[in-house]
């Protein structure tokens, strides 16, 4: 999640670099066929019509990015939430004699949160998960495909066991049962929004007329002295690819990269405030940022 610091220079021109390649290449060979060959009059108003359609394009796509990347903001807020809540209902209704119980879901639900952000981004699942659960509990889900699932399920048996004892009610039984359902829900959004792509075609298309744009405004650019219409083009069309880069990443909230949902983070938080509930006292630090954005 990029971060309310100063961004570097590099890191936007690395976004765009061969765009702007691109851009100059053209640029310069438009120049000298206009000054060698045949210079091709143009009106400027078809470039300054098309540039405006591209700004309404892009404003529109930055929009239904955003939307998704806040979309996956609350699905983990909504994470935070349930995690406490199941902790705190756990030590209001289980009795004292099952404390260990109470532990092993706490725990379990910490690696729980560390799994899904891996799971999403499509890394290494298992990493981040022996602290949190026992050997056993890891060579059993070491052979599904879907960890995060598999941990939801070993809690439903936890809750189970635990009715049976008579450490449960019937009430509060299903209070617990609704908040793993929640947490089973928020899962499921997360999921969706991973597996729901924007239509390439869509980026495609707006990424051709913005070089159809580029073409038509270096050929209707008249009465700019000498070469300075190629640093001019150049300034031109860094606007238009920095939104469209930046809506392209931020459709995406799962990638692992600097504008994604910070699922480590807040995974780490959740981890603090579940330890802070049992009463531990030694609790991690928070996530450090990475510059200027946090993962």
């Amino acid at each position: 999640m990029i971060l309310e610091k100063r961004i570097p220079l590099r890191y936007w021109l690395k976004a765009i670099k061969w765009d702007l390649l691109i851009v100059t290449v053209f640029s310069v060979v438009i120049y000298f066929f206009k000054q060698l060959i045949f210079n091709i009059n143009i009106p400027l108003g078809i470039g300054t019509f098309l540039g405006t359609s591209i700004a309404l394009l892009l404003s529109f796509k930055l929009a239904q990015s955003y939307d998704r990347w806040w979309e996956a903001r609350k699905i983990w807020g909504s994470i935070v939430n349930d995690s406490r809540t199941l902790v705190i209902q756990l030590k209001q209704f289980v009795k004292e004699l099952d404390n260990i119980e109470i532990e092993k879901i706490a725990y379990r639900q910490i690696g729980w949160c560390y799994a899904l952000g891996q799971y999403l981004r499509k890394l290494d699942v298992l990493s981040n998960l022996k602290d949190f659960i026992s050997e056993d509990e890891m060579k059993e889900i070491g052979q599904k495909n879907h960890v995060p699932l598999t941990l939801l399920d070993n809690h439903r048996q936890n809750l189970r066991t635990l009715y049976t004892k008579k450490s449960l009610n019937d009430f509060q039984q299903i209070q617990l049962d609704n908040t793993i359902t929640r947490l089973t829900a928020s899962m499921g959004m997360a999921e969706r929004i991973k597996n729901t792509v924007f239509p390439r075609t869509y980026r495609n298309v707006l990424h051709f007329f913005i070089y159809v744009f580029l073409v038509l405004l270096s050929l209707a650019l008249e009465g700019v002295y000498g070469f300075t219409e190629i640093p001019l083009l150049i300034l031109i069309s860094i606007p238009f690819f920095m939104l469209e880069r930046i809506a392209f990443t931020f459709q995406d909230p799962f990638e692992n990269i600097a504008t994604d949902t910070a699922m480590t983070s807040i995974a780490r938080a959740i981890e603090i405030n579940i330890k802070e509930l049992l009463g531990e006292e030694e609790l991690p630090e928070p996530l450090k940022d990475n510059g200027f954005y946090i993962m």
